[in-house]
């Protein structure tokens, strides 16, 4: 899964030292399998805890693995670099913004592979922009554009004839889409 280096545990362990409540550092990813994927580090806390959590017992510390982020940091590393200025840690995770999804990824993470690798490249040619917000009860994906696609007159043709149908025949859980996006600032619209 993730690799800490030997210098990036014992720098780890040191912060740890200083905190007081930490049970060990937690491992996640805001917004996988997005452009914005950021792979995080934080201090875990008894109110962090969450059961689909994975723990890894390292020599001097505990380690937890937000389960949804799982996927996402197959072969990540993180590192510790000593420098004049004290030093840097480095975390690289290149399965953060395109994951290694499959029949058994989350119906979250299969939506967002789709709109990043297929339905996004498409709209970047109008500086455009398409991201998911939720996943309702009634498995409707609730989307939000962005860039030259919010305030395009070309919206509603862009999700009924290119989104949507995309992401119903590729995830036949999914029931519908909807578009959330405010459309009254037209000023990036591409058309």
């Amino acid at each position: 899964m993730i690799t800490i280096t030997e210098s990036a545990q014992d720098y780890l362990a040191e912060l740890l030292l200083k905190q007081d409540g930490a049970l060990g550092v937690r491992v996640f990813i805001n917004q996988p399998g997005t452009a914005r994927a950021e792979t995080c580090i934080a201090y875990c806390r008894e109110a962090d805890l969450d059961e689909s959590d994975e723990v890894v017992e390292l020599a001097k510390f505990k380690v937890w693995y937000e389960g949804r982020s799982i996927p996402f940091l197959e072969d990540a590393l993180v590192d510790y670099s000593k420098d004049r200025m004290g030093g840097q840690l480095t975390i690289k995770a290149p399965n953060a913004k395109l994951p290694r999804v499959n029949d058994d990824s989350s119906l979250e993470d299969r939506v967002n592979y789709v709109l990043y690798n297929e339905v996004n490249p498409a709209l970047a040619s109008h500086g455009g922009e398409v991201s998911l917000v939720e996943i309702t009860d009634t498995m409707v994906a609730i989307l939000q554009f962005g860039g030259g696609c919010q305030g395009c007159s070309a919206v509603d043709q862009t999700l009924k004839g290119g989104v949507e149908k995309t992401l119903l025949e590729q995830i036949p859980q999914l029931t519908g889409v909807r578009d959330t996006t405010d459309h009254s600032d037209t000023s990036q619209a591409y058309y």
